[in-house]
């Protein structure tokens, strides 16, 4: 392309950036651009129609071109070092690859994603995606999958719906993933809760909880657990599936994580039990595009038309523009592609902050040790204000998550809760550093005794 056409893209871009070009403002003319670059207008309608493409401007017949919409990158502190954000990096987001699906969705689907869809979710998505679930050990079929809005609303739904065993309340891991623990306190649902460590649950605990307390089903994430890093073995998943069969509770499985579990030997709690008693949630937001808002839940057949009636009532039916376009990237191996380079980035991210934790932190601070995943917790001394941490650490730019939210009330711990997502691996370990001073000088403020902390196994 010769330098004149890259100079029209360049500027217009820039004239949008310095906000000296607006929404819905006209572009001068064919012929003054022309002028202005010195070039044929040739040239120019090749540049602008490239704009267009890349839907910056638009064109009124007769009239010229405007500008589609004013955006600027949100600014971020160069310092900045981001354990909080959990979304997936931003640097690996397959933002182009999807535009073409996107745009060959709408070719191939006009009619059936811009009117009212199927409440079950495109048969053709769910086609693909039982395709896609076999390479999880997730062997079923179409019928039997439901499309929601990310897993979040599948989750809500589970909660208030009724399921066939007839009971009421909830047992949950905790910590656990805190979009779960709202939902259950937001629509105040009797929730019990069972400590998870490194080393598993207390089987002994759960099978009182299962026994004595009428438990609809019990909500676990199986492996790269939130906000842990946890992952149960196949002998621990058998023995939970057992328990579910014997005393008539169903299981939510969260698989969110599933495709960076690096155990080729790992199957899911459904492997063990696929006629009915474990449903499987499988979310796309944290390996793909969050804001696609795609998920699906695995639902035994006769729990299907009281989910779809739940879901019918708070949104109709799951983006079919999403969907379309999610089919066609499953089915094109975009998706396959994708993630061998979303493994390799975030295996060494994990690796890189382990490494950083047992250097830097002090011996009297546990933390969890993932095997993969994007989460590790860090426990704090008693002694710590979590929220006065969490503020010195944002003067510096560095910023996590507090764990508490994670637990329910009467089993909160003090921690921080530490994510790999979207950190920039070259600064993982000036920000562990920094933590690690940080919560010295607070012990030390304290005169901090570390032989009063209690050990986390």
């Amino acid at each position: 392309m010769s330098t004149k056409y890259r100079g029209i893209l360049e500027w217009v871009k820039q004239q949008i950036e310095d906000k000296k070009l607006k929404t819905g403002d006209k572009l001068p003319s064919i012929r003054e651009l022309a002028e202005q670059f010195q070039c044929s207008k040739n040239t120019v309608v090749k540049a602008l129609l490239e704009l267009e493409k890349q839907h910056i401007v638009y064109a009124k017949p007769k009239s010229g071109y405007y500008v589609v919409d004013y955006y600027q990158t949100p600014s971020t502190h160069e310092n900045e070092i981001d354990f909080l954000s959990a979304g997936p990096d931003k640097r690996i987001m397959p933002y182009e690859d999807f535009q073409h699906c996107m745009n060959q969705a709408i070719d191939h689907y006009k009619e059936q994603l811009f009117t009212y869809s199927e409440q079950q979710g495109l048969l053709s998505l769910r086609k693909e995606l039982a395709k896609y679930l076999q390479q999880l050990q997730v062997f079923t079929k179409p019928e039997r999958l439901v499309i929601t809005s990310g897993s979040q609303q599948a989750l809500h739904i589970l909660s208030l719906m009724p399921f066939p065993n007839g009971k009421k309340n909830v047992v949950i891991e905790q910590p656990t993933y805190f979009g779960m623990v709202d939902s259950l306190q937001l629509n105040q649902i009797t929730t019990f809760g069972i400590e998870l460590t490194m080393a598993g649950i207390d089987f002994e605990r759960l099978e009182n909880l299962f026994r004595t307390n009428d438990i609809k089903f019990f909500y676990l994430i199986p492996r790269c657990h939130n906000p842990l890093g946890h992952h149960y073995t196949n002998e621990e998943k058998k023995k939970i599936v057992a328990l579910a069969e014997k005393y008539d509770v169903y299981i939510v499985e969260d698989d969110y994580l599933a495709e960076l579990d690096k155990d080729s030997k790992a199957d899911p709690l459904f492997a063990y039990e696929p006629n009915g008693r474990v449903i499987y949630v499988k979310s796309f937001s944290k390996v793909f595009l969050p804001g696609l808002r795609v998920a699906t839940v695995v639902l035994p057949e006769k729990m299907i038309p009281s989910f779809i009636h739940y879901k019918f009532s708070t949104d109709f039916n799951t983006s079919p523009l999403s969907q379309g376009a999610l089919e066609i990237y499953l089915r094109n191996g975009m998706f396959q592609y994708h993630l061998e380079t979303v493994k390799t980035l975030y295996i060494k991210k994990m690796n890189t902050l382990l490494e950083a934790c047992s250097l830097y932190l002090p011996n009297y601070v546990q933390f969890t040790k993932p095997k993969n995943g994007f989460y590790l917790t860090i426990f704090l001394p008693s002694q710590i204000d979590v929220d006065k941490l969490i503020y010195l650490l944002h003067e510096k730019h560095i910023y996590v998550d507090n764990a508490s939210r994670m637990y329910l009330a009467e089993n909160k711990q003090k921690a921080i809760r530490l994510s790999i997502s979207q950190v920039n691996e070259n600064k993982i370990n000036f920000g562990i550093q920094q933590l690690a001073e940080t919560i010295i000088d607070l012990c030390e403020k304290k005169k901090y005794n570390p032989l009063s902390f209690k050990s986390y196994h």
